[in-house]
């Protein structure tokens, strides 16, 4: 009896002891700070005690911040001792004027475990998962007759620990359908196509994702997603909106999807192209990336205003893009929820505030793309400064002839006297007048070039030292009033000059007697050195050449980025509360202190060359995820604007770090090789049909086990039903196009511009290529789901609305194409309805059509000819004539372009 009850009692105490165990943690569970705790903080803490506020002194943003001593002079978190904490005691408080959250529903007695646990167990901060450098993964050791690559592992993995199954391959007419709408953008019909579904094996299935990733359609495809991305538009935006050439940019990124530039050089040249050893003009040309900014063209702006505005949109752009980053808010204070301060803002914005860029109605600096006749002349120039002056010298006048920088705009200029900037644009002088050029650097300047517009004959323009009657340094007399050339660069010597200086430029025409008349406008103005005087003799015979190029104004330019010289450097500086006006504390570039770098960053390149290393964990797996979500519909993280910790959680981060280790190292930065491996894949492969026990199990699909089901976009629906309708114009580059759209959609102030729609085969071509306005989307395309563009989208929300029905059946675009369908069934001779509707849903679909269909369209067949018989005064109203089959057939082919089955990718 003594050894039982001893035995009790030992029992009792070891249940006592391993209790007490348990409820300080030892045994329980360690707790995940991303996954359990920082989740709460976000939810109930951060927005009093986070980036944007420290109540009471204490923040829970950065580890430090929360192991601090708060304003009270307690600790709030203890790491080790949950009960000594006052973190602990605030929110476990019986006292609500106490409790925290203040004036807040109380955390729930869970959320208040996880936390003591949390604190129990050390208080342990861990970086967010997307924060962490990408290792390469083990792949999930499964041997399954299913599996046809290593994405397959993963995700069957996952399948099978959700149980569920995966789905049966998709037949070869689905599939193909499907591989070529991710590929290329539409169905493309080739001769590999028709191999795969005479004899659909593994091989002919490569054969045809092959051709498809080797068209010249791919490029176009994949640059209608990028345009987005860069915010790309054919107009300026704001009020005026008004038109803005840099198509160029569209037709470099489509070579460069062509060519699978690899991708850590395609954004490095977007970035910083200008500043790569000898810049080609396709390098210039990429960094239009970041030009696209808007700018606001409307009289009575803060130029400096909107010039910063610019500056801040591309390095939003630039880490929401690049780098799923909601980096934007930082511009106001420290992120709230992320580890970024205000302060890791500026640094940033430090890479792009000294480009050569401002707020100019001709958005200079611009690339002039030259003819043949001027690229001769332009080539002969160069090789005689290549043979006469040194490598910088050379490099600064190519520069200048191709940019025209570095040059001082006319929106620089201030204390007008009698002169002023017209419409905040162009410095206007009458007669006498002066305005100051402030902090000129003259050193080893011996001439200077000046573009103006001169309005009335025989003025005088003098530069003067620091006031407007001192020492005059060089001066021109304008030319007979400009007729033919209103805008005109003239060259002039100045006086060798040391040090900075306040340049004041004067004009006097005394024939002027009009108080209040403009005598001359003044664009920009740069100082430079003249090589006129040394190297062998034959600069004479370039001379005429130079001046010419520099006169001429040609056809196509770019707005592109240029950095800013040493004598036209700006300061980098804080914005307090993101307002240009409060500048404060001067920075230098860097980055947020999470990202470790082995060297330090001062310029856009070495920035560019650091996004594209293996330090920088975010780009990688960023382009993959926007890779995957475009075949999927949905990313392996489903925010693919927000890897950050109020983003969604990737559905399984090894696949994700798998394929960005690989798309780094493997694949070489390669796009198509990345895409190649996903629709390889048998989860690709996957018939999108659901049953209803699986449609239960995972409604949404997110464990992959049946393939992609979506809405095609805007551009697909319409390029697609231009290839069907056998009118797609496969014509590449150039200008925008405007195909049908009703009028009075445009209400342009100002200029008065309008629609004007693209004559003969030019509106047939991709939608890439239709024009983009800002402030008035393509109709039909907004109704898809497009954007305006205004800033960059990470991602077009899907919706589904009767509106989009209301296009397809109506817009005139497809009421168009349905005629130019039927027609093209009807004059394939077969002169029956059977044959006419049989044929047209074939060659829409690749399927013979469902004894149901056929009925169901046949009916609608037959019913259309008897109303167009009965009132043939309808027919006139069509494109098709008095022929009432055709116009019947018209009725049929717009039934078949709005099939479910069309409309969506399955």
């Amino acid at each position: 009896m003594q050894q039982k009850a001893l035995f009790g009692v030992c029992l009792i105490f070891c249940v006592v002891i391993i209790s007490q165990l348990f409820s300080c943690g030892v045994f329980s569970s360690k707790v995940d700070y991303s996954a359990d705790v920082k989740p709460i903080i976000n939810k109930h803490c951060i927005s009093c005690h986070g980036g944007v506020k420290k109540q009471g002194g204490f923040s829970l943003l950065f580890q430090d911040e929360a192991l601090a001593k708060t304003k009270s002079g307690k600790y709030a978190i203890i790491p080790g001792d949950a009960s000594g904490s006052e973190m602990i005691k605030r929110i476990t408080h019986s006292d609500p004027e106490e409790r925290m959250p203040h004036h807040k529903d109380p955390l729930n007695s869970k959320e208040i475990d996880i936390l003591k646990k949390w604190i129990d167990q050390g208080a342990s901060w861990e970086t967010h998962w997307a924060y962490k450098p990408i290792e390469k993964q083990v792949v999930p050791d499964i041997t399954d007759k299913w599996v046809k690559n290593d994405i397959d592992k993963f995700i069957l993995n996952g399948i099978n620990e959700n149980k569920l199954k995966p789905s049966a391959e998709a037949d070869a007419v689905t599939l193909a359908r499907r591989v070529s709408l991710d590929l290329v953008g539409f169905s493309l019909e080739n001769v590999e196509k028709q191999k795969y579904l005479s004899a659909p094996t593994e091989q002919t299935y490569q054969a045809y994702v092959n051709s498809l990733l080797n068209s010249k359609h791919y490029g176009e495809k994949w640059t209608s997603m990028w345009l987005d991305l860069a915010r790309y538009a054919d107009t300026k935006g704001y009020e005026r909106d008004p038109k803005r050439d840099i198509w160029k940019y569209r037709d470099w990124l489509i070579d460069a999807f062509n060519s699978d530039k690899p991708y850590d050089r395609f954004l490095s040249e977007q970035i910083a192209g200008d500043l790569m050893p000898n810049p080609s003009e396709g390098m210039y040309v990429a960094t239009a990336f970041s030009r696209n900014s808007m700018t606001n063209d409307e009289g009575g702006t803060d130029n400096e205003e909107f010039r910063s505005a610019a500056v801040v949109d591309r390095v939003n752009t630039t880490w929401q893009t690049l780098m799923s980053t909601t980096f934007a808010c930082v511009q106001c204070h420290s992120h709230p929820y992320d580890p970024f301060t205000h302060e890791d803002y500026y640094k940033f914005m430090s890479f792009f505030n000294n480009t050569r860029d401002e707020d100019t109605y001709e958005d200079y600096p611009l690339y002039r793309h030259y003819n043949a006749e001027d690229k001769k002349k332009l080539n002969k120039v160069k090789d005689w400064l290549k043979n006469n002056v040194s490598e910088q010298e050379k490099n600064r006048i190519s520069l200048f002839l191709e940019t025209l920088q570095p040059s001082y705009n006319s929106i620089t200029t201030d204390q007008f006297v009698n002169s002023e900037l017209s419409d905040t644009k162009w410095l206007a002088m009458r007669q006498p007048s002066s305005a100051r050029l402030p902090n000129v650097k003259l050193d080893d300047k011996n001439v200077f070039l000046i573009r103006v517009l001169n309005l009335v004959s025989n003025g005088r323009v003098e530069l003067h030292l620091d006031s407007p009657s001192g020492k005059m340094i060089g001066w021109f007399t304008t030319d007979t009033k400009q007729k033919d050339e209103p805008w005109k660069v003239h060259e002039a010597a100045i006086l060798p000059t040391i040090g900075t200086h306040d340049v004041f430029i004067t004009y006097q025409n005394k024939s002027l007697k009009d108080p209040k008349q403009y005598g001359l406008m003044f664009d920009w103005l740069s100082f430079n050195k003249d090589v006129s005087g040394v190297g062998k003799a034959g600069y004479t015979d370039i001379k005429a050449d130079f001046v010419s190029l520099l006169r001429t104004k040609p056809e196509v330019t770019t707005p592109i980025f240029i950095e800013n010289p040493q004598d036209y450097l700006r300061k980098n500086q804080i914005y307090e509360r993101g307002s240009f006006l409060a500048r404060t504390k001067e920075v230098v570039p860097g980055l947020p202190a999470i990202f470790k770098t082995k060297e330090k960053l001062n310029s856009r390149l070495d920035l560019a060359k650091w996004l594209t290393s293996r330090e920088n964990p975010l780009v990688s797996r960023t382009m993959v995820n926007r890779l995957w979500e475009q075949v999927f519909g949905v990313g392996i993280v489903e925010t693919l604007e927000d890897f950050g910790s109020q983003g969604a959680n990737p559905l399984d981060q090894a696949l994700l770090d798998d394929l960005s280790y690989k798309f780094m190292t493997d694949y070489k930065w390669s796009s198509k090789r990345l895409l190649r491996e996903i629709v390889s894949s048998a989860t690709y492969r996957q018939s999108s049909v659901a049953t209803d026990g699986a449609i239960e199990k995972d409604k949404f699909n997110a464990h992959y086990a049946r393939g992609p089901r979506i809405r095609l976009t805007a551009e697909q629906i319409r390029d697609q039903a231009l290839a069907i309708c056998g009118k797609l114009n496969t014509k590449m580059y150039g200008p925008p196009v405007m195909p049908y759209q009703p009028q009075g959609i445009w209400a342009s102030p100002y200029s008065g511009d309008k629609w004007i729609r693209s004559t003969g085969e030019e509106q047939y071509r991709r939608s890439v290529y239709t024009f983009w306005k800002r402030t008035s989307a393509y109709p039909s395309m907004t109704t898809f789901d497009g954007t305006g563009r205004e800033v960059c989208i990470s991602r077009r929300i899907r919706t589904n609305t009767p509106l989009q029905a209301f296009v397809t059946l109506n817009d005139s675009v497809y009421v168009d194409l349905s005629q130019q369908f039927a027609k093209k069934i009807v004059d394939s001779g077969k002169n029956n309805p059977e044959t006419y509707i049989k044929t047209a849903y074939k060659q829409a679909t690749c399927r013979d059509i469902s004894p149901a269909k056929y009925k169901i369209l046949l009916n609608l067949f037959t019913q259309t000819k008897a109303k167009y018989i009965k009132d043939p005064a309808l027919l006139t109203k069509l494109k098709n004539g008095k022929n009432a089959d055709l116009a019947a057939m018209s009725v049929v082919c717009s039934a078949i372009l709005n099939l479910d089955e069309l409309i969506s990718k399955s």
